[in-house]
């Protein structure tokens, strides 16, 4: 039986709960920064709650994380370590030397490392990925890619705006399509970032990043927290030399309300996007590293990856700092 147990128990932790109650393994405990913290999730699934890491590791051989970014890195070689299976939100981590460290250390340990980049596993980007895939549009050339919600709010401990924590728009909201673009026009030679922020009551936080590919692909990909909650948009085109796919999420929302309210109308601390499937894609990607982990069939997102995404991140706050371009140099191959 498999044995998970879940290391953060916020909006994202909750999600991964309600994801692994939909397959065969055995949600064991959780546990947060305290236990208060972690025992509404442990009562809705009738699990306990572990003060620490430490304490829940003899207990279960898979470690899903989904604590803030700043944690992953000691949370994975420690898990490693014990030789547990991991799942790992994204980002990987907050630097290019930590997340190595930690592809390296599951690699010499023997364990999975699957990171959570759940884009790949909404059904609109997966079915444009297999139409690419399958030469529909061509040879991709140019990608633009959208993501746009309201700033992360969290009363206590706001993480998300503790840059040295989260790297920040560029790194924690714009990561996702840095991986999807790079999954569908391949590596990326190098990064040009600029990013507007506003701190007042607007809190206006903007960034605008363009890969250029070692394909010769462009990819444009804007990142926005600038919205009122609940809202959240996303959207992409990805032109070739055959042809165009085009979504946006407005097509499945009719009815747009954009209008500052002087309540949030129950919207969660971090928005997360739907999707009009029957089934939630973050169920949809554990129940695939569920099946990773029994060995059924390799999952489609690599740690490598999570790696690569983590670089491209560093490299746009980089590049929005200093005004240039950044080189990415090729990352040598993990040895085990």
């Amino acid at each position: 039986m498999m044995r998970v147990g879940i290391l953060g128990a916020g909006f994202m932790g909750s999600t991964h709960a309600a994801g692994w109650s939909e397959t065969g393994a055995q949600l064991v405990g959780v546990a947060a920064e305290t236990v208060e913290e972690a025992q509404p999730l442990a009562d809705q699934y009738g699990i306990k709650t572990y003060p620490d890491l430490a304490a829940m590791l003899p207990d279960v051989n898979v470690v899903d994380i989904c604590t803030p970014t700043h944690l992953h890195h000691q949370m994975v070689l420690e898990s490693a370590a014990a030789g547990k299976q991991i799942v790992c939100e994204k980002p990987l981590a907050r630097t290019v030397e930590q997340a190595r460290e930690m592809v390296t250390v599951c690699l010499q340990a023997g364990v999975l490392l699957l990171v959570a980049h759940v884009v790949r596993f909404f059904p609109e980007y997966a079915l444009a990925k297999g139409a690419v895939a399958d030469g529909l549009i061509g040879r991709p050339a140019v990608l633009r890619l959208t993501r746009g919600s309201y700033r992360p709010k969290k009363t206590v401990g706001n993480w998300f705006l503790d840059e040295d924590k989260s790297g920040g728009i560029l790194m924690d909201l714009m990561i996702h399509d840095y991986d999807y673009a790079r999954w569908i026009a391949g590596n990326v030679a190098s990064v040009y970032a600029k990013r507007v922020r506003r701190e007042d009551a607007a809190n206006v936080d903007y960034g605008l990043v363009i890969l250029r590919h070692t394909s010769g692909a462009l990819s444009h990909i804007a990142g926005a927290w600038a919205y009122p909650p609940p809202v959240f948009r996303t959207g992409f085109e990805l032109a070739g030399d055959q042809g165009l796919i085009e979504f946006t999420s407005e097509d499945t929302a009719p009815i747009k309300n954009l209008i500052l309210k002087t309540n949030d109308g129950g919207a969660p601390d971090v928005a997360l996007p739907s999707s009009p499937t029957s089934e939630n894609p973050y169920t949809t990607q554990i129940k695939e590293f569920y099946a990773a982990l029994n060995g059924e069939k390799a999952a489609r997102i690599a740690a490598d990856d999570g790696l690569a995404a983590v670089q491209i991140a560093q490299a746009a706050i980089r590049s929005a700092q200093t005004g240039e371009a950044v080189l990415l140099e090729q990352l040598p191959e993990v040895q085990a």
